[in-house]
């Protein structure tokens, strides 16, 4: 194992958190786009002590979070450099990958060829294909699947495929079988979908409850990330909530499932708590599916606030061998026209108890920034993309 500068890294994305339009938002139809800067306003101010400590109102104008002469954090905002707004083009590319070709989304549906093929090949109807949210569609096309047992297909502003079906209708392994068919039809270039997801679910008509038997059957990062560099090195890298099913289980040696955004706060209390070293990764994900996509700024500013609320935790827990690095992977801004992602620039704080006081770092061209800096911090090879801000960092 090599040396390192801090003995654990503590990576958390919030999902979806943007602060403010990238230059290149026009492109993704994304102008005027702040996920963090709305939001404030819908809520007439955002009430987050902790991370305002930290210095998030250095980093863009946020209404109720003011900015900090002493910041505890190192502060700047990232710009993403592939070309895709979804979760697993931000997430790949803080571990350091570069994605050219973005992964395909479907606002109008999956095309007729291969819902025509998931037909053939597992013997059942198709019903649904279009976006919609996963509890909406259940109350809509539940009923009719019971009847007749064809599969509930639907997508989101994710590159997804998801396949709902009633447990007593479609057995468990029956469904898992029809992932992994619908897995291999989409690895063709021409759909190029990310996930693709089992909705099992069980219940009666006006009471459909989504069970805990989802699977996620993902495409495998198409190159090395700095987690197998740290996983092969000898370090440990904790996955927390879907980190684990966005890299297909790469480069991971522990995986923790989570329920919410608060479990995943539990977890990720919970691994402050765990002898290790190297990597806790943690994302939390109710911003985005909850809020983010159903528009709702309201829900989505107060599940910012809860999360700030267990900050202290985390704090408290922290030494002066760690370090806590918090960012997003893409925006989600609830005020904005639809219900997809934003093409945003996301924030950027870095702090450990070490530090005599935060400051200002430069703008960061790529989010594989973070990961060349995990890198450099365990002394594991350097991921193709990105460049380290280690060096950047007062040690105190």
């Amino acid at each position: 194992m090599s040396s390192y500068t801090y003995k654990r890294v503590f990576l958390v994305v919030m999902d979806s958190v943007g602060i403010g339009e990238a230059p290149d938002a026009e492109k993704f139809g994304d102008i005027g786009s702040n996920t963090l800067g709305h939001i404030a306003e819908k809520m007439n101010g955002l009430k987050m002590p902790n991370m305002e400590k930290l210095g998030l109102g250095n980093i863009g104008e946020i209404k109720g979070i003011e900015k900090q002469q002493q910041p505890l954090a190192f502060y700047t905002k990232m710009q993403e450099a592939s070309n895709g707004k979804d979760t697993m083009t931000g997430h790949w590319e803080l571990m350091g990958l570069h994605i050219e070709t973005p992964f395909r989304v479907f606002p109008e549906g999956f095309p007729k060829e291969l819902i025509d093929e998931i037909e053939s090949k597992t013997g059942r109807k198709v019903i649904g294909n279009k976006p919609a949210s996963g509890t909406e569609i259940l109350d809509e096309l539940g009923a009719e699947h019971m009847q007749s047992g064809a599969l509930i297909v639907y997508t989101s502003a994710d590159s997804v495929l998801q396949i709902a079906a009633h447990e007593e209708v479609v057995p468990l392994e029956e469904l898992y079988q029809i992932c992994e068919i619908a897995r291999e039809l989409t690895l063709d270039e021409k759909y190029m979908v990310g996930r693709i997801i089992a909705r099992p679910f069980i219940g009666n008509p006006g009471e459909f409850r989504r069970t805990a038997n989802r699977h996620d059957y993902a495409l495998k990062p198409f190159d090395r990330t700095v987690m197998n560099e740290l996983k092969d090195s000898g370090y440990d890298v904790i996955s927390i909530g879907k980190i684990e099913d966005i890299y297909d289980g790469e480069g991971i040696t522990k995986a923790l499932r989570t329920k919410s955004n608060m479990d995943g706060m539990d977890k990720l209390v919970d691994s402050l708590k765990m002898e290790f070293t190297g990597l806790s990764f943690l994302n939390l994900v109710d911003f985005d599916a909850l809020y983010g996509h159903r528009r709702d700024p309201i829900g989505y500013g107060k599940a910012l606030e809860e999360y700030d609320a267990r900050l202290p935790e985390v704090f408290e827990l922290l030494t002066n061998d760690d370090l806590l690095i918090i960012t997003a992977d893409h925006g989600n801004d609830p005020t904005h026209e639809g219900t997809d992602h934003t093409r945003e620039f996301v924030p950027l704080l870095i702090y450990s108890p070490r530090m005599s006081q935060g400051t200002e770092i430069p703008s960061r061209k790529t989010f594989a920034d973070v990961g060349a800096s995990i890198a450099d911090n365990f002394n594991v090879k350097a991921p193709k993309h990105g460049e380290s801000f280690i060096h950047e960092l007062n040690r105190g």
